[in-house]
């Protein structure tokens, strides 16, 4: 299964070419990762994100421009390991579904902040995140 919001664009997200800058589909994935952990487990601040960013990628098939309005960011796990867990993004037309923009892959490591080391990934996580494991690509 996957989780999905929809993300407007803003004027403020395009680059002097007029389309949205790169570094702005990294945001639309962040945008996605936050709203997943708070409707999961009502993650209110920052201190609740008990993970931090190994690694993140994007592959960009089609601009996305003003005229674009509103995009679709899906969010699904493709990896669940002992102390690691990736997710996949898909950004589309919500209303084209076809018409993908970017797909991307993050990678989070389980961490505590107190000792500044990774730690295993709980089973009540694991538990609440199996729904969303899925394979890479369309599902």
């Amino acid at each position: 299964m996957r989780f999905t919001i929809k993300q407007a664009v803003r004027f403020r997200d395009l680059d002097a070419m007029g389309h949205v800058n790169n570094a702005t589909y990294f945001t639309y994935m962040e945008e996605a990762r936050k709203e997943f952990f708070n409707h999961l487990l009502n993650c209110a601040s920052p201190e609740d994100f008990p993970f931090v960013l190994a690694g993140i990628s994007c592959n960009f098939s089609k601009p996305i421009q003003l005229k674009d309005k509103v995009l679709a960011v899906d969010l699904w796990l493709t990896h669940l390991g002992r102390k690691s867990f990736t997710f996949s993004y898909e950004l589309y037309r919500p209303d084209e579904p076809s018409w993908v923009f970017a797909t991307g892959e993050s990678v989070q490591v389980f961490y505590d902040y107190q000792q500044n080391k990774s730690i295993e990934i709980p089973t009540d996580f694991k538990v609440k995140v199996q729904q969303y494991l899925g394979p890479k690509g369309k599902s």
